[in-house]
C-alpha cells in the first residue's frame, strides 16, 4: 500500500509540473501567434485590402503591384503579388493557382493553433487527474489517522482541488485565445477569396474588352 501512496504522491506532483509546463507553452504560443496576426491583420493592411479590391475592379494591376511592394511582407501582399504576376503572365489554371496559394497561407496562419486547441481541451482533465490523486491520498490519510487527522486530510483535499482550479485557470484563457485566432484566420481567408474572385473577374473583363469593342464597331458599321 505504501508503494501505491508513493506513486500517488509523485503523480500529484507530476500533474502540477505538467500544468506549469502547459501554462508556459500556451503563453509562448499565444504571444508568437499574436505577433503573427498583428503583422497580417492591422488597420493599415485592412485599408490595403480595400484599396486592392478597388484597383482590381479598375483592372489597374500595375498600381496594385506597386502598393503591395510598398506595404511589405504579409499575407495580402504575398497573395496579391503571386496572383497578379500569374495573371499578367496569362498562366493557365489561374483560379486553381490562387486557391492553392490561399491554402498555403491558411496553413501558415493555423500553425501551432493545434497546440492551443489541445491545451485548452485537456488542461481541465489534467487538473482533474491531480485532484483525484490528491483525494485518494487524503482519504487514505483519513482511514489511517481517523478523526484525529481531520485537519491534515482537509488540507490535503484543498491542495488536491487546486489542481482542478489550475487546469481551468489555464484552459479558459487558452480556449478564448484559440477562438480569437481561429476567427482571425477565417476572416483573412475570406478576404483572400474575395481578392481571388476580384482578380479573376478583372482578368476576364480585360480579355473580353477587345472583343466587345470589335462587336460594337461592327454594329455601328451596319
Amino acid at each position: 500500500m505504501s508503494d501505491i501512496l508513493l506513486i500517488v504522491g509523485h503523480g500529484e506532483t507530476f500533474v502540477f509540473i505538467m500544468l506549469v509546463f502547459a501554462s508556459i507553452l500556451a503563453l509562448a504560443v499565444g504571444m508568437e501567434r499574436a505577433v503573427i496576426f498583428k503583422r497580417n491583420s492591422n488597420k493599415k493592411i485592412s485599408r490595403f485590402a480595400e484599396e486592392l479590391i478597388a484597383l482590381m475592379r479598375k483592372r489597374d494591376f500595375r498600381t496594385a503591384m506597386d502598393k503591395a511592394r510598398e506595404l511589405g511582407d504579409n499575407v495580402y501582399t504575398r497573395f496579391a503579388l503571386f496572383s497578379i504576376e500569374h495573371a499578367t503572365d496569362n498562366a493557365p489554371g489561374l483560379q486553381d493557382l490562387m486557391a492553392g496559394k490561399i491554402l498555403e497561407e491558411k496553413i501558415g496562419l493555423e500553425k501551432r493553433l493545434t497546440i492551443l486547441n489541445t491545451l485548452g481541451n485537456n488542461a481541465p482533465f489534467i487538473g482533474l487527474l491531480g485532484t483525484v490523486l490528491g483525494v485518494i491520498k487524503a482519504f487514505h490519510g483519513l482511514g489511517t489517522l481517523g478523526s484525529t487527522g481531520a485537519d491534515v486530510v482537509m488540507r490535503s483535499i484543498s491542495r488536491a482541488l487546486l489542481a482542478t482550479a489550475a487546469g481551468l485557470f489555464i484552459a479558459i484563457p487558452v480556449v478564448m485565445a484559440n477562438n480569437y485566432f481561429s476567427k482571425k484566420v477565417k476572416t483573412i481567408i475570406q478576404q483572400l477569396e474575395i481578392l481571388s474572385r476580384e482578380i479573376s473577374a478583372s482578368l476576364h473583363a480585360r480579355r473580353a474588352a477587345p472583343t466587345e469593342v470589335k462587336e460594337t464597331r461592327k454594329g455601328k458599321t451596319r
